[in-house]
């Protein structure tokens, strides 16, 4: 993959999780199996969220 598809992945495979984490929604097993694959191919990214009231 592409140096900038592969920012563009890890970028919105943290914005997902923060919203997931946000709104404290379900994450079923297979995508959570993806994000996770997603993330360790990122290096360290601090993911922020502040959770909805």
């Amino acid at each position: 993959m592409a140096a900038a598809g592969a920012g563009c992945l890890c970028r919105c495979g943290a914005e997902l999780t923060a919203t997931k984490l946000r709104w404290g929604l379900a994450v079923e097993e297979l995508e959570r199996d993806r994000l996770l694959d997603i993330a360790a191919g990122c290096g360290g990214i601090d993911l922020q969220f502040t959770p909805a009231p």
